[in-house]
């Protein structure tokens, strides 16, 4: 009696029910994959919730694009026009209308492994099959252009790029921003640029696809990440590059559908994104401090995660179930990410310090016995 869109696996892997078992036994443990912001021990301004107190928001006044006021403090923020921005209330609706706005039942988007897991749960939803392409790791990551180019089919519809990359920490290079516009314009595909993690540099320079114009680009952003409040549910999408106009006004059809942003996060916005620098400063210090300590990394540039290598002596969930039931410390496997080969580990640089040093060091402890 249900849609076939929501036939995805639902049972509890090993790795949650050893975690649910060690909680219910009162066991303590040392959670290294803390990815929320507001549970990690930031400190937000007394004001926050004051934002929300503007008496304008007590008119209804929908704007399918977002209110006026809310997308000209994006437009200003990240120095772009006005019109090329609409308000959603994520990055994961966002991805929703996107693929409604760019695909048919069965079509195909093209997205990187590792990565987000989300992505399977967004398409399916849309009825929209994913295709993944590789990143490779060779002192550094980088994508695998010539394996996305292979499993591009008359099905394709967007590349979707994560950047920078969760969990590998990996911006997109100048020179394969140029190579996937070429790959857009030869296969008619539009680019989607996932850049929640964007603000937060840990190594040389971000590389945005914001005023990309050699391919249609969309741009994805949110509060979640770029200020460390995923409960104040807004996101925008920036569009960009050949034939945005046309896809824009297609959007506000869905999203007039929709009208699903809140109006009093769109008039607090502006003194939001204030408290920027207060917020992400701490979190970008947590980050880079919990990287300096951290031995063995694969190369990290940006983001709040990184990999570690484990031998392959054992899987990576055995790795993993290891680590909580002996040493009481909680890390994603790879596969969680849809790492190609074993074995590797994630953990989130979020982690309060104390914990992550702790943890860490009986990591070392684990692979060294």
């Amino acid at each position: 009696m249900f849609s076939s869109r929501l036939k995805w696996e639902t049972a509890t892997n090993r790795l949650m029910q050893a975690v649910e078992a060690r909680r219910a036994s009162g066991d303590p443990i040392l959670d290294l994959t803390q990815s929320n912001p507001t549970q990690a021990g930031i400190v937000y301004p007394a004001d926050v919730l004051a934002t929300l107190s503007d008496p304008r928001a007590m008119l209804y006044d929908p704007d399918p694009r977002g209110l006026l006021f809310a997308r000209d403090a994006v437009a200003r923020h990240f120095g772009c026009d006005l019109r090329r921005v609409v308000m959603t209330a994520s990055t994961s609706e966002a991805y929703s209308w996107l693929f409604k706005l760019l695909c048919d039942p069965g079509d195909e988007i093209l997205v990187p492994l590792p990565s987000y897991p989300l992505f399977d749960y967004l398409a399916a939803l849309e009825s929209v099959n994913v295709k993944q392409y590789p990143l490779r790791y060779h002192e550094g990551w980088w994508l695998d252009l010539e394996d996305l180019e292979r499993a591009i089919t008359p099905k394709s519809r967007a590349i979707v790029v994560v950047n920078p990359n969760n969990p590998t920490g990996s911006y997109v290079k100048t020179e394969e921003a140029a190579r996937l516009n070429a790959m857009c314009r030869k296969y008619d595909l539009a680019l989607i640029s996932d850049e929640v993690f964007s603000g937060y540099v840990l190594d040389g320079e971000a590389h945005s696809l914001l005023d990309n114009d050699g391919a249609l680009t969309f741009c994805l952003n949110g509060l979640s990440k770029l200020i460390g409040l995923p409960q104040m549910k807004l996101g925008w999408i920036i569009a960009g590059g050949p034939g945005h106009e046309e896809a824009l006004s297609n959007m506000e059809h869905i999203a007039d559908t929709y009208l699903s942003v809140g109006t009093p996060v769109q008039y607090a916005l502006p003194s939001l994104l204030a408290l920027r620098p207060s917020i992400v400063g701490q979190i970008r210090e947590r980050c880079r401090t919990n990287l300096a300590r951290l031995d063995g990394a694969l190369h990290v540039e940006g983001g709040w995660y990184a990999v570690i290598q484990v031998p392959r002596t054992r899987t990576e969930e055995e790795w993993a179930l290891l680590l909580l039931e002996k040493d009481g410390v909680l890390v994603q496997p790879g596969y969680f990410h849809d790492f190609e080969r074993e074995a590797f580990l994630v953990l989130s640089l979020l982690t309060e310090p104390g914990a992550f040093g702790e943890g860490t060091r009986r990591i070392r402890d684990a692979i060294t016995a």
